[in-house]
């Protein structure tokens, strides 16, 4: 199979458009992990991500007349930019089907390129449903995204390069996976020519389709998808680039959200470039990787699969990168009511800095604080938390908390014991406009909501906490209506962050 492959993509003609990308250097990261870390610069293509070289091979073997029928594709983004420069490239029209959640960046970039875009639906199989349907009534010609042999081997020109610019050491390539079009396109020829390197898959665990069918031994579609690494967010793994992964990738490593994050910010510092989440996942990966496995003195390669980013979604990565690296502790600690306790709690800190303080005045005798402080590493905060225990504070880690990153730290002091019982639910909903009026308006008048927190990240997905006031037995009926709404919802009734500062 591998030896298929590797003549497709030695064969594949396509830099005329697309560009032979660097592998640059990442001292910082090399220093911190004791490893030679290296990038493969995918975010320097034409269209700032590796898909341009999938789609261009793929209309280069189309036929003259499925070019003059036009092309179409359902895409998140990134593989609709790379469409669309290639159709005007060849002089082809081309229609892009892309979720309703895609970033304004890359729907105004693929009609850039003078694509004609349809938004249609809040995922990228929704748009793909809505594609297919296009292709039989206008008698368009499909352009898949991943499962398709002439797209993996466009793809798989980025294991060609990587090889032949590093022919010295090389141990692990860690590549992003969604569909998986460009991890099999690397595998099968990393693979076939110099068997050795390790190729590691790397998916965000909240959208991770190919542990799911490694695990179940077929493709298997995820019930739910996580949309943060929304070029990656793909509920199955293509049937073709299942069949080639299976059987060469040596690990799939699954990161998580602030992982993702503390990535971004360390590909910036090496190189000053800003990721997407999808396209720091290989970063990511990498990192976990050496944590886990304490590997020391290889050559580690991660691929920057693409930067196509809202400047706005910036400001949630910066929120959560110091604690997916590790770098700060979120704590509840109680303090005496009384001055002089917070000049008392900073110096049983000791050298470490206070990164957020939070407080609010609501009993005479005990003050509930919310705190963030700037640690060295999971040992560190581990440590901290022992050292004001043991100094006669009662804290509470919050650390991976969700509901205490996303919404606690903002209404600190929101405790009102007027509400009585309640309920409390922790949602994700597709962000668009009216996307929250119409959760509101789904919502209705039947329930009486006690607490509402709702804020903006930026990106394609919607954070509420919504508190209900209800018994306990009265929260089952408030179920059975979520269920009914069907958002994607965490009952957070028990949660310890709610608890100890919103609980009534």
């Amino acid at each position: 199979m591998p030896q298929k492959y590797v003549k497709k993509i030695l064969d594949a003609r396509i830099y005329d458009l697309a560009i032979e990308t660097p592998v640059d250097a990442a001292p910082l990261l090399s220093k911190r992990l004791n490893n030679t870390v290296l990038l493969k610069r995918e975010d320097l293509q034409p269209v700032f991500s590796f898909k341009l070289r999938g789609a261009y091979n793929k209309l280069r073997q189309l036929s003259k007349a499925e070019l003059t029928k036009g092309v179409i594709a359902a895409s998140a983004g990134n593989h609709a930019q790379g469409l669309a420069l290639a159709a005007q490239k060849m002089g082809v029209n081309a229609t892009i089907v892309m979720p309703k959640t895609t970033p304004l960046i890359k729907v105004d970039a693929v009609r850039g390129w003078g694509a004609k875009v349809v938004l249609f639906g809040d995922n990228y199989n929704a748009a793909a449903d809505h594609a297919s349907k296009l292709v039989v009534e206008q008698g368009l010609t499909y352009i898949h995204p991943f499962d398709d042999p002439d797209i993996i081997a466009g793809q798989g020109t980025v294991g060609m390069e990587i090889l032949r610019q590093l022919p010295g050491d090389l141990d692990v390539i860690f590549v992003a996976v969604g569909g998986g079009g460009l991890c099999a396109g690397i595998a099968a020829y990393v693979k076939y020519v110099r068997p050795g390197v390790k190729v590691i898959a790397v998916e965000s665990d909240d959208a991770a389709c190919l542990d799911a069918a490694m695990k179940a031994g077929r493709p298997v579609k995820l019930k739910e998808v996580g949309i943060f690494a929304d070029g990656t967010a793909v509920a199955q793994v293509g049937t073709e680039t299942f069949r080639i992964l299976k059987d060469l990738v040596d690990e799939v490593i699954t990161v998580t959200t602030d992982e993702i994050c503390a990535a971004i910010k360390d590909v910036y510092n090496d190189t000053r470039a800003i990721c997407e989440p999808s396209g720091a996942m290989g970063a990511a990966g990498l990192k976990k990787y050496v944590e886990q496995s304490g590997v020391e003195g290889q050559t580690l390669v991660a691929v920057q699969s693409g930067a196509n980013i809202d400047f706005d979604r910036l400001r949630y990565i910066s929120e959560r990168t110091e604690i997916g690296e590790k770098r700060e502790a979120i704590l509840a600690v109680i303090l005496d009511e009384k001055p002089g306790s917070f000049r008392n709690f900073c110096k049983a800190i000791g050298q470490r800095t206070i990164s957020e303080f939070n407080y609010r005045y609501s009993d005479s005798q005990q003050a509930q604080i919310y705190v963030g402080v700037k640690v060295s590493d999971d040992g560190d905060r581990f440590n901290l938390v022992n050292e004001l225990a043991q100094k006669g504070y009662l804290v509470s880690d919050l650390t991976d908390s969700e509901i205490a990153k996303s919404h606690i730290r903002h209404m600190v002091g929101g405790r009102s014991p007027q509400v009585g019982e309640e309920q409390v639910f922790r949602f994700e909903f597709p962000e668009r406009p009216s996307a929250l009026a119409n959760f509101l308006i789904k919502l209705g008048g039947g329930l009486n909501i006690s607490m509402f927190h709702y804020r903006n990240h930026g990106s394609a997905f919607g954070k509420v906490l919504v508190g209900f006031q209800a018994s306990e037995q009265g929260g089952l009926e408030v179920k059975r209506f979520l269920d009914e709404l069907d958002y994607r919802y965490e009952d957070e009734t028990h949660n310890e962050a709610y608890q100890i500062f919103l609980g009534s």
